[in-house]
């Protein structure tokens, strides 16, 4: 009788084939060597990474001595993640930083992978975007007063939260990767929700033409988080069958298996409930603002995008090519730079340096610590007044975080200039800012925190209460 433990001692690694194998080996009075050949005509070929990396396109250089140690980050962990066996070409964009361990994809990168969803390459913050509605010629004061009575950042969702579309829940419901009670919560909790770190509302005026445009800025929230938890372990699980030396965090989904299908079903519905995020938030502001919009547009910039088999995983880049964004309007996409310099409209086309991509936004040279250690002999309100000065910025929670303040990024300029200098899309048109809301450093008054200082408060209370009855 063949068992697992048969399979052991042929040196056969535990997996989910063995099942299959036993029953085999039993059914036709397998033994030895047959077992082991039958084992392998079913189990995946082992695919290792290669031993020398592949060559990508580099659209970014070093403007300054801050940008060095960036750029070379930057460099070195493409180096290691071209060796993923999946991967056929890729490229990094001016606002490129690294993220993660040596060999995880930066912010600013592109690969093309083979067959192959790798959800590292998305991150947890699935579908990041940003959507713009042209409210016309009105105060953009007016406008952003209305966007804040509608609009939700921090933790968590929100209570009034908005309606989920029928149809879209159904499309929830069938899908095995998002129809959890947890998933299904985050999907009517947080939508109409904004989160926090770089995610903003943005007002401002139209360069070309003087009307006030909205932009927002967020993903997919909980949502998304909770699906990147699950395509994790299912990486993962893969990895250990057919690929155990590829770095755990470029683990992938083999497209062509019902896990790999799935997955990209469920990567669909998340793209679309991201899109409705946006749109509820300004569909809200411009109903109380009692008009009608002129024009709107959207585009993800933290994505995977599908080509016949290859599969554009874009961490942090804006796909220029039309072929990417189905539900693209005139080939118009966004980038935005920093709270006190334009969002950018550009169009572009895909050439063979830029692989169809363009960059997402300023990007950072330093992490957020080391910049708040970088501001040490000021206080926040000092710094908010120098770097904000002539524009409404305001933080939903009333506490300033100078980690999303303008010197936290890159020169804006030096990414633009970068954008002609490699062909990464021509701007036509520019939003010029007025304002704009970010979550602010919203942990402070966390409920955890809250709860820590109370506590705290109440030893300190006792203690002098002792004291004093001495």
């Amino acid at each position: 009788m063949i068992t697992g433990k048969t399979l052991i001692g042929l040196g056969l690694k535990p997996s989910k084939y063995f099942e299959e194998i036993i029953e085999f080996a039993n059914k036709n009075n397998l033994e030895g060597q047959s077992i082991l050949n039958y084992a392998n005509s079913i189990m995946p070929e082992i695919i290792n990474p290669y031993e020398n990396s592949l060559s990508y396109y580099k659209n970014i250089r070093a403007e300054s001595e801050d940008e060095v140690s960036n750029v070379q980050q930057v460099f070195e962990t493409m180096e290691e993640l071209m060796k993923t066996p999946t991967i056929t070409k890729g490229a990094v964009m001016p606002d490129a930083c690294p993220t993660g361990e040596n060999g995880q994809i930066p912010v600013g990168g592109i690969v093309a992978t083979k067959n192959a969803i790798h959800p590292a390459m998305h991150s947890a913050d699935i579908c990041c975007s940003v959507m713009m509605t042209n409210f016309g010629m009105i105060d953009p004061k007016k406008a952003l007063d209305i966007a804040h009575s509608v609009t939700h950042f921090g933790g968590g969702g929100r209570t009034d939260h908005f309606e989920l579309e029928k149809e879209l829940l159904e499309r929830i419901l069938n899908n095995k990767y998002l129809n959890s009670e947890r998933s299904i919560n985050f999907a009517k909790t947080h939508l109409g929700t904004q989160g926090d770190g770089n995610h903003f509302l943005f007002m401002g005026r139209s360069k070309n033409t003087g009307e006030t445009i909205m932009v927002t800025h967020h993903g997919s929230r909980g949502f998304g988080a909770n699906l990147y938890s699950t395509g994790m372990k299912l990486a993962e699980y893969f990895r250990k069958e057919i690929s155990p030396k590829t770095l755990a965090k470029n683990a992938w989904i083999p497209y062509d298996t019902d896990e790999g299908k799935t997955y990209w079903e469920a990567l669909q519905i998340i793209r679309d409930w991201t899109k409705l995020n946006h749109t509820v938030i300004h569909n809200a502001t411009y109903q109380g603002l009692n008009i009608e919009p002129v024009n709107r547009f959207w585009n993800e910039h933290n994505f995977v995008f599908k080509e016949d088999d290859l599969f554009y995983h874009a961490k942090g880049a804006t796909p220029l090519d039309n072929k990417f964004v189905p539900d693209s309007q005139d080939g118009l996409r966004l980038i935005p730079l920093n709270m006190s310099e334009p969002v950018l409209i550009v169009k572009g086309e895909t050439t063979e340096s830029n692989l169809g991509f363009a960059p997402h936004g300023a990007g950072r040279n330093i992490s957020r610590t080391q910049h708040k250690r970088n501001q040490v002999g000021k206080t926040k309100e000092q710094i908010f007044a120098e770097e904000t000065d002539g524009l409404d910025i305001r933080f939903f929670s009333n506490h300033i975080d100078i980690s999303e303040l303008p010197s936290a990024y890159k020169n804006a300029q030096n990414v633009q200039d970068q954008m002609k200098e490699f062909g990464l899309g021509e701007v036509v048109d520019e939003i010029l800012p007025y304002g704009c809301i970010m979550a602010g450093d919203w942990g402070i008054d966390a409920p955890w925190k809250v709860k820590a200082r109370q506590k705290r408060e109440q030893r300190e209370k006792e203690k002098k209460n002792t004291t004093k009855h001495r």
